[in-house]
């Protein structure tokens, strides 16, 4: 985005983040503009590339998902291509909804809707044992996903009140 974003930017985008279905006279009201230049400025923040969709969250029952788990793998190797082409293949399958590559004791983590507990032992033993360049799977089941709707704000925001911070408290050695 070629200009810096303002407070009335920023609350546009955490109103949008919080529902995504405000009309443009409610998300007007909300941050003080006329509905016309609300509409611009929500235009404007759309074609920058800051809104990356819209989206509906939707009961997993509805599409007979009944459990959900988080499918943590290690690779043997970790070449540029091997991660991309296992990233690319686990895109693919129909079962997972979310990828993290991430670092530690595992390369990735696949988080998998599944109708059940025999769904989930099938696709982590066909989608993800089969595969060469995997090493080692653990698993872990879902009891609750509870997601936040938006990102916090970590930037000072011209024209915006700051807020009082309380510095971290130092550790205590034992």
């Amino acid at each position: 985005m070629n200009e810096p974003l303002d407070r009335i930017d920023f609350e546009l985008i955490v109103a949008l983040q919080n529902n995504a279905r405000l009309s443009n006279k409610e998300l007007a009201a909300r941050v003080g503009l006329a509905p016309s230049s609300c509409l611009e400025r929500v235009r404007r923040l759309e074609r920058s590339g800051i809104f990356r969709g819209f989206h509906a969250e939707v009961d997993p029952h509805v599409f007979g998902i009944g459990l959900q788990a988080l499918v943590f793998v290690r690779l043997i190797r970790h070449s540029r291509e091997k991660v991309e082409a296992f990233r690319r293949y686990v895109f693919d399958l129909p079962e997972a909804v979310g990828l993290f590559h991430v670092t530690g004791k595992f390369d990735f983590m696949v988080r998998v809707a599944v109708r059940d507990a025999d769904h989930l032992r099938n696709l982590t033993m066909d989608a993800f044992t089969t595969r060469s360049e995997v090493s080692h799977l653990e698993t872990h089941l879902i009891f609750e996903h509870v997601r936040k709707p938006g990102f916090p704000l970590l930037v000072e925001v011209k024209g915006a009140p700051r807020e009082k911070r309380q510095p971290a408290r130092p550790r205590r050695r034992a």
